[in-house]
């Protein structure tokens, strides 16, 4: 951080330089960084609010998980979905991610003025239609315009509280753990970045936006023989792709992941793009994806259970958390060797998310 002057497009990317400005200038700088047991330091998909216990102390209150987002997009609608499906869909899947069901949204936009009446209320309708899917009312918000000149699109940030019976951390992963990635990768940067410069790779790219809660919400149950939760953590990998959210995993956890490459859901329509623009697939933003680890003895049954979800349907056990190799992934290649997967350094695909 010591070279950097001004703020540049990769400190937004979700790779190291943003992990650097994160840590650097606005963890050292906040002193007050917690209201219960996840906060601002864990840097989690949300964090946590103490509910005083019940009365007579034998009983935890459930926790409450509240998170927030804002969504800058170029161009703001895309192929098969918009901004506003977008930040609903972010916001309830980074509470999903942490064991949370969506209690309600708050919603706040900046538009540029001249921006097209029509446009914006579509916008609306595709907010109202993701909150709708997963049951989650949108009860308070903000609109404020700015001239033309000073932006260039719309802005738009979502902030969401959850309530969670055993909130599940990205930090959880276990030596032993089966990792799984509820669809195929690479979906939602790729097409837009087709749409937005003028690819033409001669298929039906589309993006992946969904709220992901009712999927997440059927495999949270399963318990082991102890009453103990199946799921060790959870995490969506949005900016910064796959290849971001299983490295923050392995470090915050201190396990090592290996993951198959010949496992990985990947469309051939992405997988032909990526080569074509030299492009790694695993580092690219998703945002109808996420990934779950669960214990050994139960992936093949959280598995069925999110392949019968129409949003899993390409789920797949991508691999492992292991005990060597601390904080590191590795991928086993097609042609059985093994190779590193590192954090992104760069800001691969700007403004998608």
């Amino acid at each position: 951080m010591s070279k950097d002057k001004v703020i540049r497009m990769e400190h937004g990317a979700g790779g190291e330089p943003m992990q650097a400005l994160i840590r650097d200038l606005i963890l050292n700088n906040i002193t007050n960084k917690s209201a219960g047991p996840v906060g601002l330091d864990d840097l989690d998909d949300g964090a946590t609010i103490n509910i005083a216990n019940t009365m007579d102390g034998s009983k935890k209150c459930d926790e409450i998980v509240i998170t927030t987002d804002s969504h800058v997009i170029k161009p703001p609608f895309f192929p098969d979905s918009n901004i506003g499906r977008l930040a609903v869909s972010g916001t309830v899947n980074d509470l999903a991610v942490m064991g949370a069901a969506p209690l309600a949204l708050t919603c706040a936009i900046v538009v540029p003025e001249g921006f097209e009446l029509e446009s914006f209320e579509k916008i609306i309708k595709s907010m109202n239609a993701a909150a709708e899917e997963v049951g989650v009312p949108i009860i308070a918000g903000d609109t404020k315009t700015v001239e033309r000149n000073g932006l260039d699109s719309i802005i738009i940030n979502t902030t969401g509280i959850g309530i969670a019976g055993d909130v599940i951390r990205d930090s959880g992963l276990c030596p032993g753990d089966k990792i799984i990635l509820t669809g195929t990768i690479g979906d939602h940067g790729i097409s837009l970045l087709a749409h937005r410069e003028g690819f033409d790779f001669s298929t039906d790219l589309v993006s992946d936006v969904a709220p992901l809660w009712n999927m997440i919400r059927a495999v949270i149950p399963i318990r082991n023989v102890e009453g103990k939760p199946a799921i060790s953590a959870m995490k969506d990998p949005t900016r910064g792709g796959l290849a971001g959210a299983l490295n923050e995993m392995a470090q915050k956890s201190g396990t090592g992941i290996i993951i198959h490459q010949r496992d990985l859901p990947i469309k051939e329509s992405v997988s032909s793009a990526c080569e074509m623009l030299g492009i790694d697939p695993l580092e690219v933003a998703n945002e109808g994806k996420a990934i779950i680890c669960v214990k050994a003895e139960h992936a093949e049954e959280a598995l069925s259970i999110i392949r019968n979800h129409k949003y899993g349907r390409d789920a797949a056990i991508i691999g492992e958390a292991t005990d060597g190799h601390s904080g590191k992934v590795l991928m086993k290649t097609i042609i059985g060797s093994m190779r590193y997967v590192d954090i992104p350094t760069g800001d691969l695909i700007p403004r998608i998310c």
